[in-house]
């Protein structure tokens, strides 16, 4: 009975050792089919994590984030807006992002290099975005969940998390819904952009 136990426990954790590969694999591969229209317009920031313990803090102080895009005049290149709200303030950054295949590459003026992809989501009205950030200073592995919505099913999220722990990253930071997103437009504040601390904001942001 016991060598039977024994057998039946060792299948089970080779299975198990099996799957978790498995799964991993469907939810890391990037999308290959994009329909550009699909990424256009506004998304709110979910949840996030990164390997990065400065930007993860950052992250916390942020009240919401909402991303747009937008397709340019080229058919490779989309626009690419960031709004922080830190309480009342809002942070506007904008950039243009290139595509090649299913890679897409931030323009920030060789700064430092900031690439992302899309990965698999089961969600209907998600995106899951992940970001390689290099610089002198850091080098981080970033997944953050956008929605349409503000808050998302528990299991849209417990998906997004068993991605993070595919790379290995930290439990995810996931943002107050009740919290107010900032307009699409600024209201006589000045734009945050290309400035020395662009990188610090865009990596740790979101």
């Amino acid at each position: 009975f016991l060598v039977a136990v024994c057998a039946v426990t060792l299948i089970y954790l080779m299975c198990g050792s099996q799957a978790a590969p498995l799964v991993c694999e469907r939810l890391v591969h990037p999308l290959d089919q994009l329909v550009p229209h699909h990424f256009e317009g506004s998304w709110a920031l979910v949840a996030g994590s990164l390997n990065h313990s400065p930007s993860m803090e950052a992250l916390r102080r942020r009240d919401s984030i909402t991303m747009y895009f937008s397709n340019s005049s080229e058919a490779s290149t989309l626009s690419y807006t960031q709004i922080n709200r830190f309480g009342d303030q809002c942070q506007y950054l904008r950039y243009n992002i290139s595509a090649e295949g299913s890679t897409f590459t931030f323009d920030v003026q060789s700064r430092f290099s900031l690439s992302m992809y899309f990965l698999h989501t089961s969600c209907p009205d998600c995106v899951v975005m992940r970001w390689l950030v290099k610089s002198s200073r850091r080098i981080s592995t970033d997944l953050y969940l956008l929605s349409r919505r503000r808050e998302v099913e528990q299991k849209e999220l417990e998906e997004f998390r068993a991605q993070l722990k595919c790379y290995q990253l930290p439990e995810p930071v996931v943002m107050d819904p009740t919290k107010e997103l900032c307009p699409e437009q600024p209201e006589n504040q000045p734009t945050a952009a290309a400035a020395p601390q662009a990188e610090e904001t865009v990596a740790q942001k979101a």
